[in-house]
């Protein structure tokens, strides 16, 4: 049910293909996020066209609101949402551990207040790999504890101890539930910590794959306030550690140049909240301007699209002024049509790092690409 083939590399760049029950996932590729069921403000219909091949749903938030045995009695999160490509849940430890005021870290797992009334529950490896199971994804992803960037060398330490031994949990729970049957197939990834000292990193990779042999990898730990450079190093460091058979999917990382960048470092599956996030604030990412505030008076008249090299919808009909003037109005439809145009712009962007990898061309396109988008973005 789960397989992968690594199509091509060019130098450290991956390109392959990973079979899931809902189909192939060709990377690199972007995962939009659809954290309670739903991206932001789109259809899922408007989220295939723009080129998804799968996204990511939150198992925190889908727990608290409305229920995961709800989802389970409702068909399943692909049947709920709409969605028949495959889908990635995360384990929900990230929300956790931000809601640092609010929760407790202990060896048995994490206590917290929910942010909607206040209630009191407990994640623990075996109750989150039932959470992820009642959700139905066909990847899902073991608790861990994910240290804030700058975190200091004894509190990754203790990380590392304890996302491993949450990880024996999630792996012997998985198996029981896989073994009762009765539920769609799913397959675990564990998350890679180890903040940025490169010791840690490599043994906690090693490490892990002690523990089980896994379809992917999920990289956590990065783009949580640490260094961009601390960041490429450490994904430098991890190339070689894991296995060339797997894909690897860098949580949480989704700004055009980190795409690029992650890219050449060998990852593949990528998630992010920011193409939407930045479309509620009224910025696009634009080949000719690279980022750009649409609020900025100098578009009041602009009749161009927002971006003259994109094909989505909202570049096709509408330009920069008549975009602008919804997003000064606070409409809602300028919501919908930087959504629309930033995601594009994430799948188009992967979708060609992929050809180029096929081709052989991938570094010098990097470099130039990169150049361009940057200088653009001064």
């Amino acid at each position: 049910m789960f397989d992968y083939t690594l199509d091509a590399t060019d130098g450290a760049a991956r390109a392959g293909t990973f079979t899931t029950p809902h189909g192939a996932v060709r990377t690199p590729a972007f995962m939009p996020v659809g954290t309670l069921g739903t991206v932001k403000g789109l259809i899922m219909e408007e989220v295939e066209e723009l080129g998804a091949q799968v996204v990511l749903a939150n198992t925190y938030h889908l727990y608290l609101r409305p229920g995961h045995e709800r989802v389970r009695r409702l068909g399943g999160l692909h049947e709920f949402m709409r969605w028949d490509g495959p889908i990635l849940t995360d384990s929900g430890g990230y929300q956790v551990f931000s809601l640092a005021d609010i929760r407790d870290v202990t060896d048995e797992g994490v206590t917290f207040q929910s942010h909607i009334d206040g209630s009191e529950h407990l994640f623990t490896p075996e109750s989150v790999m039932e959470v992820e199971r009642a959700l139905g994804a066909d990847i899902i992803m073991a608790l861990d504890e994910c240290p804030p960037g700058g975190a200091d060398r004894v509190v990754a330490e203790e990380a590392n101890r304890r996302t491993l031994r949450w990880l024996e949990r999630c792996r012997d729970r998985f198996r029981e539930l896989e073994d009762e049957g009765g539920v769609p197939r799913q397959t675990l990834f564990p998350v890679l910590q180890g903040n940025v000292y490169d010791d840690l990193r490599r043994d906690h990779a090693r490490a892990v794959q002690e523990v089980g042999d896994w379809a992917g990898y999920g990289i956590g730990g990065l783009s949580v306030g640490e260094d961009k450079e601390d960041m490429w190093r450490t994904l430098e460091v991890l190339d070689p550690e894991l296995p060339d058979d797997r894909p690897r999917y860098l949580m949480g990382v989704g700004y055009p140049d980190d795409l690029l960048e992650s890219i050449h470092r060998g990852c593949e599956l990528f998630d992010c909240v920011a193409p939407t996030r930045n479309a509620r604030h009224g910025t696009a990412w634009t080949m000719d301007q690279g980022q750009v505030n649409l609020k900025a008076a100098r578009y009041k008249d602009d009749r161009r699209p927002m971006d003259t090299t994109c094909d989505c919808y909202a570049c096709s009909r509408y330009d920069r002024a008549y975009i602008r003037h919804l997003v000064v109005a606070n409409e809602w439809l300028h919501v919908r049509l930087l959504s629309i145009h930033n995601l594009r712009f994430l799948t188009r962007l992967a979708d060609e790092a992929r050809r180029r990898i096929l081709e052989g061309s991938f570094a010098a396109w990097r470099t130039d690409w990169l150049e361009r988008y940057r200088r653009a973005d001064a």
